[in-house]
Formats: C-alpha cells, structure tokens, sequence
C-alpha cells in the first residue's frame, strides 16, 4: 500500500510543480512581455505552493526524509531503538490527529460557514485549507505503517 501512495502521492506533486512552474512562467511573460499582469496566476501560485508544502511534507514524512535529531538511537539497542521509533510515531500521529485533521477540519468547516472565496479566482478558501487535513491524514497512514512494519524499517 505505501508503495502505491508514494506513487500516486508524488506524481500529483510532480503535477502540482509542473501547474505551478506554468504558472509562474506565464505572469512573468504577461507581466514584462505583454504588460498586463495576469492577477489569477499570482493566487494560483500561492495557493500551489501550500498545497506542495503540505503534500510535500507528507510525502517526505512517508519516506523517512523529515528533520530529526539522530543521537540517541544509534546508541541504543535494536530493540530499545524500535520501541523509541514506535513511540515517536505515536507522537507524530498524536499531533496530526488533533493539530492537522481536527484542527485544520475545523479550519475548513469555518471556511465553509462563512462562504469565503479568494479575490482573483473566487475560488473558495475551504478548497486551499482543505491540503491541512489531507496532508495529516497522508502522514498518519505513512506512521501507522512505520509502526507496524517498525522491525522491517530498522533492521
């Protein structure tokens, strides 16, 4: 399963990038060329760079590639050290349970009350605040595999 996430989720960042670079090219072009700045590519690119931050996130979450502080588990025992991973998991979906998907989830239920769309595109914001518990969720299913595969990832 996590082999297909991987697949699926960098292609949509490979995806996102590509719309983004286009984006970018175009009101530089629009801008300096035809002298007539595009004002939906500048919030098109914001809105992107979130959502890449967020999925990127996730997506290096899932492949063990996040910053850490590595110390204290090479001088542990293998076993010692899979229990320390364990619980760090546990700490990771613990803060995205109740930071990124209910947090962010009421993000987007407030969003949505309130009816509020972004200025050029009229896009709704909930759409844009939608990534935060997307991205907590993706991070929760690449910890929860880490923790029951944790003796195949250390070993």
């Amino acid at each position: 399963m996590k082999k297909i996430l991987d697949k699926i989720l960098g292609g949509v960042l490979v995806i996102l990038m590509a719309i983004n670079v286009m984006a970018v090219l175009w009101q530089v072009f629009s801008r300096y060329i035809l002298q007539n700045p595009s004002s939906g590519t500048e919030e098109i690119a914001r809105f992107l760079l979130i959502w890449i931050g967020l999925l990127g996130a996730a997506y290096a979450s899932g492949q063990q590639e996040h910053l850490s502080i590595n110390i204290l588990p090479p001088k542990l025992e293998p076993e010692n050290r899979i229990k320390l991973m364990i619980f760090i998991n546990i700490l990771i979906v613990a803060f995205c349970v109740t930071v990124l998907v209910i947090g962010g989830g009421n993000l987007v239920l407030m969003n949505i009350e309130l009816g509020q769309n972004s200025a050029a595109l009229h896009l709704p914001i909930s759409v844009v605040y939608m990534v935060i518990p997307l991205s907590g969720i993706l991070i929760i299913i690449y910890k929860l595999n880490e923790i029951f595969n944790a003796k195949k990832y250390l070993l």
